[in-house]
């Protein structure tokens, strides 16, 4: 397979650094709003007099449902316009939208105006990674992803503490506080971004960008929506049942149709299908015992939320330190050990507290070194998987992050649904079970980052129709 990256050599290296901090920034917003909301639900309750409890967690699982649901379209259309003008309109409904949020008179307006949110992250989130790439050359994409990496972390760890500290003066300033960045970063962008090639097709496949969001959603609701409405309830069933049908309907019509929104050619490059298996089973693991640390730091050890999550901070600390040096890792040792040795540190993590975890508060000692580990992994496994989005024409990098991120998001829920399965009354011997479960997919992580090969063989050119998904 050959790396297509022809746009860095029209890049300055100075401007290649502001490509990637503008790019960061748009990530670094999506993902904290993913997070930062979580803390507020007491708040909300009681804003939103007379709502429950279920029905606020709404403003969480409609952004999450949404994001994974329309990754792979918006991945798409940023590919199709370009990724300059995708970036630019995902950032400026990012901002309207956070506008929406935080004036939200009524908890329906809050979801609503969250689900446009995660429209335009779902925007913003592949195309950030696509204009980082290929701005950069080959031998420096581990080190990108290194730092794109890193900023994810700060995204996802700093979220349930930002929250928290937001909480204090309001909730409303969780979505506030986003305007400024957003009118930065758009600024910024109209000056630096450079313009990326668009697709030559004549019309988009609305009918399989459709079938694609209604399949995601209804997988994602599922997952997501199981342990409120029960597993065996007639909401699940039916949703289980209709996303199976959707499922054979999207499939029959991407092989069928000339110009699909998915083109199955895109798995023939089976570096990066093992880099979507691999990031699969990864987070499967790395979402559950993100949720099971929460869970289990407040449940057992009756630490407060604010507290849980400030006790968690040495995992993304851990990820942006070892972040820098994880391209250097790959340069030295190859991807292929890399996501390997991530996985298996995933599992080491996972591992370490099944086997030290006791009702006794021992933070130093129990969860601190799990916790480093984690997010060691992460460190190690991310550049590597995601960067082989980069094996891609630069015309699909934005589609391919995009799947990436969809199989992301997808095995993020699976596997809090399982964790909640597993979890029960969160008895101590539930929470051994549950990262013992973590382990064994953390290790299957491991051994698909070992199908990973570094120097792939030139595979045939893709026909000019299927290979533009």
């Amino acid at each position: 397979m050959t790396v297509h990256n022809t746009e860095s050599l029209a890049v300055t290296r100075p401007g290649r650094w502001r490509i990637l901090a503008i790019a960061s920034a748009a990530q670094f917003l999506a993902i904290l709003d993913l997070f930062a909301v979580s803390v507020a639900f007491p708040a909300l309750e009681r804003t939103f007099h007379g709502t429950s409890l279920a029905e606020v967690s709404w403003v969480l699982n409609a952004y999450t449902i949404v994001l994974a649901a329309m990754l792979v379209p918006a991945g798409r259309l940023a590919d199709d316009i370009g990724r300059k003008p995708a970036f630019l309109l995902g950032m400026t409904l990012f901002g309207v939208a956070s506008l929406g949020c935080a004036a939200s008179p009524v908890l329906a307006a809050l979801v609503a105006a969250r689900v446009v949110q995660a429209v335009a992250a779902a925007i913003l989130i592949p195309t950030s990674l696509g204009l980082a790439l290929p701005a950069f050359p080959k031998h420096e994409h581990a080190k990108v992803m290194g730092i794109w990496t890193a900023v994810a972390a700060a995204g996802a760890g700093s979220g349930p503490v930002a929250g928290g500290l937001l909480l204090t003066v309001g909730w409303r300033w969780i979505f506030l506080i986003n305007i400024p960045v957003v009118a930065v970063a758009v600024l910024a962008g109209r000056r630096e971004l450079p313009a990326s090639p668009r697709g030559a097709r004549k019309r988009l496949d609305l009918p399989g960008a459709a079938l694609v969001l209604a399949t995601v959603a209804g997988l994602t609701t599922v997952f997501t929506q199981g342990s409120v409405w029960g597993y065996g309830s007639g909401a699940i069933l039916g949703c289980a049942v209709s996303t199976v049908l959707l499922g054979a309907l999207t499939t029959r019509h991407l092989r069928r149709a000339s110009d699909p929104v998915v083109s199955f050619g895109l798995f023939r490059h089976r570096l990066f299908s093992v880099a979507v298996g691999g990031v699969f089973l990864y987070y499967l693991a790395f979402a559950a015992m993100i949720l099971a640390a929460t869970l289990f730091l407040t449940g057992r050890w009756h630490y407060s939320v604010v507290t849980a999550a400030l006790s968690i901070a040495p995992m993304p600390a851990s990820t942006m330190a070892m972040a820098p040096l994880s391209g250097r890792l790959v340069a030295r040792f190859g991807a292929r050990t890399s996501a390997v040795l991530g996985g298996l540190t995933l599992a080491a993590a996972c591992g370490w507290w099944a086997l030290t975890a006791t009702d006794r508060p021992d933070y130093l000692v129990v969860f601190v070194p799990g916790a480093i580990l984690a997010g060691i992994s992460t460190a190690l496994l991310q550049p590597p998987l995601f960067g082989s989005a980069a094996v891609l024409p630069p015309n699909q990098i934005s589609l391919a992050s995009a799947v990436l991120m969809m199989s992301r998001q997808i095995s993020s829920a699976l596997g809090v649904a399982v964790l909640t399965a597993i979890l029960g009354h969160q008895t101590l011997h539930g929470f051994r079970v549950a990262w013992l479960a973590m382990c064994v997919a953390a290790l299957a992580s491991a051994v698909a980052g070992a199908r990973f090969r570094d120097r792939p063989a030139p595979s045939p050119a893709l026909p000019e129709g299927a290979a533009s998904p």
